[in-house]
């Protein structure tokens, strides 16, 4: 179970490097270290899904679940990114916390054929574009995550989008919950921010009976 107190494990997070030069095109924010903590703790003290496990951090950014997973105990993470500048910043971190036990691939969910991972992980977590920009991608994360899965999928979705969410993963006959409401202070991260944050409601899914399952 988690060794770690959630408090120190986002201590720990913050000292992850984010985006120097967020690309809007790809909807580039951070996971907020409390977020990732929470995300994190659920996954490793609730069910087990972490420790010796093996991990893949679906747009994994800078590292922060991939960091987060390890310092659990996952056995290896291996992050899934487009932006190769932002995977030199995900290798730079890991070498940072002293990890060896990952890898990256060089990828687009939307474009990629990524079925030589098909159910090669224990456990896939991500925090997926919302679709803001690029309508439908958070489902198309979802269901490469889904894919790559046989045993628990992680993913924060903004809650206004729960109903469509529930509704597709009963017509894939996949089983998943809400496990956390949470609020996630997007920062001013781009040129077209007014604010300084902005406060929006995530939900925590849980999505499980993965190991046969393919949609």
């Amino acid at each position: 179970m988690a060794t770690i107190k959630r408090s120190k494990l986002e201590e720990y997070l913050q000292d992850v490097e984010t985006f120097s030069s967020p690309k809007i095109s790809l909807e580039q924010y951070i996971t907020p270290p409390h977020i990732a903590a929470c995300m994190l703790h659920v996954a490793q003290s609730s069910f087990d899904d972490l420790n010796e496990k093996f991990v893949a951090d679906l747009g994994c950014g800078s590292g922060m679940l991939s960091i987060g997973s390890l310092l659990l105990g996952s056995s290896f993470c291996i992050g899934f990114d487009i932006d190769a500048d932002i995977l030199n910043t995900y290798k730079s971190n890991m070498d940072e916390f002293e990890f060896a036990n990952f890898d990256t691939v060089l990828c687009d969910v939307d474009k990629n054929d990524l079925s030589k991972f098909q159910k090669c992980f224990d456990t896939v977590l991500m925090n997926p574009p919302f679709g803001t920009h690029n309508k439908g991608i958070d489902m198309k994360f979802l269901k490469t995550a889904i894919n790559l899965s046989s045993n628990a999928v992680y993913s924060l979705h903004k809650t206004s989008t729960r109903d469509h969410i529930l509704s597709k993963i009963e017509s894939w006959k996949i089983k998943g919950e809400v496990i956390a409401e949470l609020r996630y202070d997007l920062p001013n991260s781009y040129k077209f921010h007014k604010k300084k944050s902005v406060d929006i409601a995530v939900d925590l899914y849980r999505f499980w009976d993965l190991r046969n399952k393919m949609v």
